[in-house]
């Protein structure tokens, strides 16, 4: 029998505190304004046009070194603004939730080289700010130039990355969830007590990567645990995603790629004691639209002759962790083996190199779709059901314009269809994401555990 209602899908305006984010070489088209980066005022009107649309979050990724992986050096991300320059994404976060009621805000930011005890006060100070509309995507950084510029001579190997980031978030979980009462801030006047110091309690952790006594530093915010993103494809970035993530987000070629791995999260998520279907998970689209068909394929057209090659290469090595620009473009990626994003190089992993160029053209190794509201709209469809899907990521080719397109053309037409809500559910960005009444992470959540008169969390 049919569901009531076709599942609502979860959109997020994908992008980079940066000129150039996964469009190599797009910032000369006269349409592009995300050189404006550096103004505070286009964040607020970014921030204001995705509510506007019923977008669910603004995704903000980030990089913590010069991509510089091609020819050994950072000149081709110089003048193609591949991630470069690039500033920090959570600086602007409070402006933008204040310009918005709804909005929810992922932020990128890595566990190899922060710290949990400054971080987890970072994050619960923007959830405080924001009303419970904070998400951390949890990455674990994958080029050396980053290490280089951070204390070490390179990264750490792949494994140990999660290992160093599980670590980061037990620590931060306890913070959050562990170390201030419910009731503990008391603000009497008469008694002349703000906080009862009896509800709240250092973590004193003790473990392989850090020591932190605690006590957190913030009072409890609406959600206490941010909403948990993250993204990996690997054995072990899967186990973790599995154990720790709310939302996932998935690269692949095409639905099957994209769904085999939602079912192997799915099952270790089980195996793990979590509720699967209680992860959500999105991939990255770009699209390029217009009131038709002939339309969209004329931009998509008029975007391809801004593109660059070299920028694309660059962001490939990059990624990938090796240095292209000595092969051929003919050449077949038959590398197995990465330090780096170990789902680039399966994506890849079978085409030539001139192949990779043309994809990532624009939008990166994810699917575009070039098309009409009707044809996005079914392949938004038809990509979400076969692959199991929550909704997606949109990435965009010129900013804003690709957001004020698809907001114009796209979402009227999926909401027509029942795919988007006509207004926003109610509270913090985790229940506005999961439609649910609390704003606490879930019972089956690794970060309960850490709660007053929990149980401890188990340890492998």
């Amino acid at each position: 029998m049919p569901s009531a209602r076709p599942k609502r899908l979860i959109l997020n305006g994908f992008t980079m505190s940066a000129v150039g984010h996964i469009s190599p070489g797009l910032w000369r088209h006269p349409d592009d304004h995300a050189y404006r980066y550096p103004s505070l005022k286009y964040w607020t009107d970014l921030a204001k046009l995705l509510e506007s649309g019923g977008f669910d979050t603004l995704f903000i990724a980030d990089v913590l070194g010069p991509i510089e992986v091609y020819q050994g050096k950072a000149d081709a991300a110089l003048r193609n603004a591949t991630q470069l320059p690039v500033s920090d994404p959570l600086l602007a976060v409070s402006a933008m939730a204040a310009a918005t009621r709804h909005l929810g805000f992922g932020v990128t930011v890595s566990t190899s080289y922060a710290q949990p005890y400054l971080l987890a006060r970072t994050f619960s100070t923007l959830d405080q700010l924001t009303d419970g509309r904070i998400a951390w995507n949890v990455v674990t950084s994958m080029i050396d130039s980053a290490a280089r510029n951070l204390g070490l001579s390179e990264q750490f190997d792949h494994d140990e990355r999660y290992d160093r980031a599980q670590e980061f978030l037990d620590v931060t979980y306890k913070l959050w969830e562990g170390s201030w009462e419910d009731g503990a801030v008391l603000r009497d006047r008469v008694a002349g007590v703000y906080t009862d110091p009896a509800k709240v309690h250092r973590i004193d952790h003790h473990g392989k990567y850090y020591a932190v006594a605690g006590p957190h530093l913030c009072e409890p915010t609406p959600q206490r645990t941010p909403v948990i993103f993250q993204a990996g494809a690997s054995t072990r970035g899967q186990e973790f995603a599995a154990r720790n993530a709310e939302l996932v987000f998935l690269g692949g070629r095409d639905a099957r790629e994209i769904g085999r791995n939602v079912a192997q999260i799915k099952r270790r998520a089980a195996a793990a004691g979590r509720d699967p279907d209680a992860i959500k998970f999105v991939t990255s689209v770009t699209v390029i639209t217009g009131p038709d068909d002939a339309t969209a394929q004329s931009k998509h057209a008029d975007y391809l002759g801004h593109s660059s090659a070299e920028g694309a290469l660059a962001l490939f090595s990059a990624f990938t962790g090796h240095d292209w620009s000595g092969h051929d473009l003919d050449e077949v990626v038959e590398r197995t083996e990465t330090n780096a994003s170990q789902s680039t190089l399966a994506s890849g992993r079978g085409r030539t190199l001139r192949d990779i160029v043309d994809t990532m053209a624009l939008g990166g190794l994810h699917p575009t779709i070039v098309g009409g509201p009707h044809r996005v709209a079914d392949y938004l469809e038809a990509l979400a059901e076969e692959a199991d899907l929550d909704g997606f990521n949109l990435a965009h080719v010129v900013s804003p314009g690709s957001f004020e397109d698809f907001i114009e053309f796209v979402v009227p037409e999926l909401r027509r269809r029942g795919r988007l809500l006509n207004e926003y559910f109610p509270g913090t960005l985790r229940e506005k994401l999961g439609e649910t009444a609390s704003a606490a992470i879930g019972d089956d959540h690794p970060a309960s555990t850490y709660r007053i008169g929990a149980r401890p969390a188990a340890r492998a």
